[in-house]
């Protein structure tokens, strides 16, 4: 579910964070492995509770029923309240999905769900043509089911300014992972069914994670040493923390991360660095790496290899 890229934001993040520490030169590498851990558990806590919304917004439609149900005085339309959307078949298998509802009582991650939200957004559903639509089928079909759903979701919650401001406020990791969770969401709804809510990364990726993180640390005097002169014809009073830290984490790839090629690693920092630092970053890093990388191929310190399939 998370890619390559994902995995580099989230070890520079790391990077960064320790940056901030004192004596951060003498973490552990346990304390280093457990921070990064921490900001890849955020991901996986806020993607949760990003599919919980929608189904919580559908689960309302029998407490909309119950209330007008009871009211002393009562109108057909209160009488005839759909609960549909509430036990729909996408609804029904996700809740028996395990490592979905262990995540949820695991971590209590009800608490992140605001709802006063939950109220507004199924009213602003019942007002729907798509909602009145779907309750109006015979007999709705696996994907008019999972469709209402992501409806939901994509036309309610997240093109919402003043439900993106409660996240902002109100659901940590949000902000920092607003990007990465929409796709996740995005390739949920493609196919929820190869979701597990227990584990966000699988141990191959994990294992890039880690030993990307521990090689920056730990070769950074090396790095350092075959960045500096690269500089020359840069500020270098002006070179910003998060660019350093991708150029480090560049040749660490380029030399210690033989399965992959050189053209990857170029391109996606120079990607995360236009989206993560500042507007001549890219260019920026796109210089210095393609330097490097050549003085490296001369030196014959590359060694690439195909990378065998698993």
């Amino acid at each position: 579910m998370i890619s390559r890229r994902n995995i580099r934001v989230k070890v520079m993040q790391t990077l960064y964070s320790l940056t901030t520490l004192e004596k951060a030169d003498q973490a552990s590498r346990s304390t280093v492995a457990r921070m990064l851990n921490e900001k890849l558990d955020q991901v996986l806590d806020v993607f949760t509770v990003c599919v919980m919304y929608p189904i919580q917004v559908a689960q309302y439609a029998e407490s909309d029923s119950l209330q007008r149900s009871s009211r002393y005085i009562r109108t057909e339309e209160d009488m005839n309240v759909s609960t549909r959307i509430a036990t729909n078949s996408y609804i029904t298998k996700l809740l028996s999905k395990a490592s979905f509802t262990e995540k949820i009582k695991k971590d209590n991650l009800d608490r992140y769900i605001d709802q006063d939200w939950i109220k507004k957004l199924y009213g602003q559903l019942l007002k729907s043509e798509e909602y009145n639509i779907y309750i109006n089928l015979d007999q709705p079909t696996e994907a008019q089911d999972k469709n209402i759903v992501q409806y939901i979701w994509d036309k309610l919650i997240v093109t919402n300014e003043s439900v993106l401001s409660t996240f902002n406020d109100d659901l940590p990791g949000w902000e920092d992972n607003s990007e990465l969770i929409v796709m996740l969401m995005e390739n949920f709804f493609k196919n929820s069914s190869r979701v597990d809510f227990n584990k966000l990364l699988s141990a191959e990726k994990k294992n890039y994670a880690h030993d990307l993180l521990l090689a920056v640390i730990e070769k950074e005097e090396y790095c350092l040493e075959l960045i500096q002169p690269k500089l020359t014809n840069w500020d270098k009073e002006r070179v910003a923390l998060i660019d350093m830290l991708l150029l480090r984490m560049a040749v660490c790839e380029f030399l210690y991360f033989p399965t992959i090629p050189t053209k990857v690693t170029i391109n996606e920092f120079i990607d995360i660095a236009k989206q993560y630092s500042l507007p001549q970053s890219g260019q920026f890093v796109n210089g210095v790496l393609d330097n490097l990388l050549k003085e490296l191929e001369k030196e014959d310190k590359i060694r690439k290899q195909d990378r065998i399939a698993k």
